[in-house]
């Protein structure tokens, strides 16, 4: 099934997200309080509280924001990459919107990432309405019936219809000997970088390796060679 796929008709994915206020003090007081509310139902250790777990809010549209949105795509046996990132999400998301309207409008192309259903796609669409950015076909779901949806899902593919486990890229390009995209940093330092070490270059490089494990996993999952690094074209 995965074979009969055009695999030039694919945009693979990935996002970087960050709570959108620095520290716990920083949020403003009516978004500080709906926050508390959200932290009750996250804390299970008593020594935690809101501000502690603060660092977390950026796994929550309501709460977070993109900073970084990196796609690879297929063209004449070479994989480009590119990235949208920056301090101004509405720009990138601007920017990124413009990308689908314009290359990815048509049914059958479709979009693929690592728990994408579950997280970037939705989160991507959350964050447009919040901008005010029409959110474009490929991404807008409502009215689609599920054979509709342009959507493929790396982690969805590995479940084969068992849907009581997790399983994470980096154990995925583990075992299909995939070189591991977390090598300098994982998601969950990515507020830390961001906010503390203010080096959205280095968030980029890694969203970008995210972006191209995804496609190396699809292509196992085919039964294909790996991309090789001289057949990566990066964007300047």
């Amino acid at each position: 099934m995965l074979n009969q796929i055009d695999i030039e008709k694919i945009l693979f994915l990935d996002i970087e997200t960050v709570p959108q206020y620095p520290t716990y003090k920083k949020v403003p007081a009516r978004l500080k309080k709906l926050w508390d509310k959200k932290a009750g139902f996250l804390i299970k250790d008593e020594k935690d509280n809101p501000e502690k777990i603060y660092p977390r809010a950026g796994i929550y549209a309501e709460f977070g924001k993109i900073i970084c949105i990196s796609v690879a795509f297929f063209n004449q046996g070479k994989l480009r990459v590119k990235s949208f990132y920056g301090d101004d999400e509405k720009a990138l998301l601007q920017d990124f919107a413009a990308l689908l309207s314009k290359y990815y409008n048509r049914p059958n192309q479709l979009l693929c990432g690592h728990n994408a259903k579950e997280f970037d796609f939705p989160y991507i669409a959350r964050r447009m309405l919040v901008n005010r950015i029409s959110i474009p076909s490929i991404l807008n779901l409502s009215g689609k019936k599920p054979w509709e949806v342009q959507h493929l899902d790396t982690m969805e593919l590995w479940k084969f219809g068992d849907y009581k486990s997790y399983t994470s890229l980096d154990l995925l390009t583990a075992i299909f000997d995939i070189p591991t995209p977390k090598d300098d940093i994982d998601g969950s330092e990515v507020w830390k970088v961001y906010w503390k070490d203010k080096d959205l270059e280095r968030i980029k490089t890694y969203c970008e390796k995210d972006t191209i494990a995804v496609v190396q996993v699809f292509k196992a999952y085919r039964g294909e060679e790996l991309i090789s690094e001289e057949d990566i074209i990066y964007a300047t």
